[in-house]
């Protein structure tokens, strides 16, 4: 008896995979630059990435990778991506992840994975880590893709995640499976689609604007406080307006300076302690009531201060004391609004208030401006740092990267900027290992020269990325200042073992080899004028430099300019440490931005 059979289906010749349809996700939302350190099960990603037109980005380390990433969320407003492999390499990683929402920057981290029965299971997988779990904490949002179907989908879903309300870090598990399964390409290209205004507008009720100008009009003293979260949201114009509308002093936090030039007339930096005293209003915009403006609290600030809180997260209202007048909206919806009240119902600070703030501003920088001038040798963090100004003062389009302590705190008094979302550095987080990683993501992300800010100890935690600086030819001219330690280089250690303090480091290390060893030019400065000399010659020949100088041992302070966020020991030689050599800079307003 003959027997029939039933054929399969014809198998599709016209299939992809998901590293195609991820890669094609992500062009399809104008997604074009990716940085990662790559590996199982992730290789091909990168590669399918670079030959389909995205420009991918090698780093040394993942955290830098994330970090460049995040970088280029903030200055864009779009999503920076960067890519992992698992389990170790997804753990370094995650931190970036977290500083990005801290920051509030959009930011996507996508990493392989083992298979989800293999996880779940707990079988021993190769670099076996439940990933999504692991992630969920650090980030705004996370997700897994099972399904290669699904994976347009998720790549949607983590755009609008990282950018709308408060912006933040966005992970995607990618288990390797999921990304060799396969699909009919015309079914896969059908799944595509671009997220529709990925961050809406929030327009705050009209009353809710009437009553924060009401709060302004019954000012003496109004100040205005530019926050990162204004200079992100690129509403340069709308900021402007407003501030010389009202005429009243500004201060900007450190990722802020620039949405007006440093020298504009109603900056009162330089006058910051008396300013935030004696101000008896206070505008926030974009800036929030954490340890950098000590929570709005406490002897810095007017006992009697009304604050006008102006943010796109409503938990971040009444979070460290009472706010007045609470408005929550875009700045850029928010300010424009302030901007038509203000057109209709003028309202101008007394001038003799800000001519105050000019009078205290022009005492202090006679009091201090002679150090960042002068021509001691060894070299100090302001005379070094005065001399990289003289660099930055005739090149306003150059990006400033920065990291440290001594070499943060001074640089951001020290040195002007003059156009907005030019500064990086350490953030809502204060952390080391994110000045390289910020210059190569501003860098590959707008062309523009940068230079890259360090002290010696920070540079120790991202330093092996001058190779790739070198490897894609970049603009970036780093600067280590190097005086021997962490803080400073003379601390002695208290036991009798023989050792380095722990705060020890080499003096007089000659870091500009590591650049030269990669093909970049490398200089030792022990002059200003050596430095200015240079970092300028870095800056105008747009290529790999690195310019290390030698600073005094004995200059900076421990721990900066935030000495007092250290518990201090009862007993023993470190009682009173260094608390007097704060004094003055505490008293002077030369707080943490």
């Amino acid at each position: 008896m003959a027997t029939t059979s039933t054929a399969a289906p014809a198998a599709s010749t016209n299939l992809t995979d998901g590293f195609h349809v991820l890669v094609q996700s992500l062009l399809k939302n104008d997604l074009n630059r990716m940085y990662g350190v790559i590996g199982i099960p992730v290789t091909d990603v990168a590669r399918i990435a670079q030959a389909k037109g995205i420009r991918y980005i090698g780093m040394r380390h993942e955290a830098d990778a994330g970090n460049a990433a995040a970088a280029e969320g903030f200055i864009t407003g779009k999503p920076g991506l960067y890519l992992t492999v698992s389990a170790p390499g997804f753990l370094n990683g995650i931190v970036p992840l977290k500083e990005a929402t801290e920051n509030g920057w959009p930011v996507i981290m996508m990493a392989g994975s083992s298979s989800r029965e293999l996880i779940d299971l707990g079988e021993g997988d190769y670099e076996g880590l439940d990933q999504l779990n692991y992630a969920k904490p650090f980030a705004k949002a996370a997700y897994r893709v099972d399904k290669v179907e699904d994976i347009p989908l998720v790549v949607a879903r983590a755009i609008r995640a990282a950018c709308s309300g408060r912006p933040g870090g966005v992970y995607i598990d990618l288990p390797g499976d999921t990304l060799g399964q396969t699909i009919d390409a015309t079914v896969a290209e059908g799944l595509l689609y671009k997220v529709n205004d990925p961050a809406p507008a929030q327009i705050p009720a009209q009353h809710v604007v009437d009553e924060a100008m009401a709060v302004l009009a019954s000012a003496k003293k109004p100040l205005i406080y530019l926050g990162k979260g204004a200079a992100y949201a690129q509403c340069d114009d709308e900021v402007r307006q407003f501030v010389e509308a009202t005429g009243a002093p500004y201060l900007a936090m450190s990722m802020a300076k620039g949405l007006l030039p440093d020298d504009h007339p109603q900056n009162a930096a330089s006058a910051r302690g008396m300013t935030m005293r004696e101000a008896d209003v206070v505008v926030l915009l974009g800036a929030r009531l954490n340890w950098m403006l000590n929570f709005g609290k406490g002897k810095h600030w007017n006992e009697n201060v009304k604050f006008i809180q102006v943010d796109i997260d409503p938990t971040e209202i009444d979070n460290s004391r009472y706010i007045a007048a609470p408005v929550v909206g875009d700045l850029k919806s928010t300010v424009g609004l302030f901007n038509d009240y203000l057109a209709a119902h003028p309202f101008k600070a007394d001038p003799a208030w800000l001519e105050a703030i000019q009078a205290d501003s022009a005492k202090n920088n006679a009091r201090f401006g002679g150090a960042e001038t002068a021509d001691t040798v060894p070299m100090n963090h302001y005379n070094a740092l005065g001399a990289i100004k003289k660099v930055t003062d005739a090149n306003h389009d150059v990006y400033i990267a920065n990291e440290g302590a001594n070499a943060l705190d001074d640089c951001r008094d020290i040195i002007d900027m003059y156009l907005p979302r030019h500064r990086l550095d350490c953030g809502t987080w204060g952390v080391m290992g994110v000045g390289l990683p910020y210059a190569i993501g501003a860098a590959v992300t707008t062309g523009k020269p940068v230079i890259s800010i360090h002290g010696d100890s920070a540079f120790g935690f991202d330093g092996m990325e001058v190779e790739t600086i070198c490897r894609y030819h970049l603009p970036v001219t780093v600067v280590v200042l190097n005086n021997g330690g962490i803080y400073r280089g003379d601390f002695k250690n208290l036991g009798d073992d023989g050792d380095p303090s722990p705060l020890t480091l080499a003096a007089c290390a000659h870091y500009e080899k590591l650049m030269e060893a990669f093909g970049g030019t490398g200089y030792y400065a022990t002059t200003p004028a050596e430095v200015e000399q240079y970092v300028a010659e870095g800056v105008a020949s747009r290529k790999p430099t690195l310019v290390c100088c030698e600073l005094s041992i004995h200059a900076g302070k421990e721990s900066g300019h935030i000495t007092y966020l250290n518990p201090q020991p009862v007993t023993g030689p470190l009682v009173g440490n260094e608390q007097e050599d704060l004094a003055e800079h505490r008293e002077n307003g030369k707080l943490v931005d």
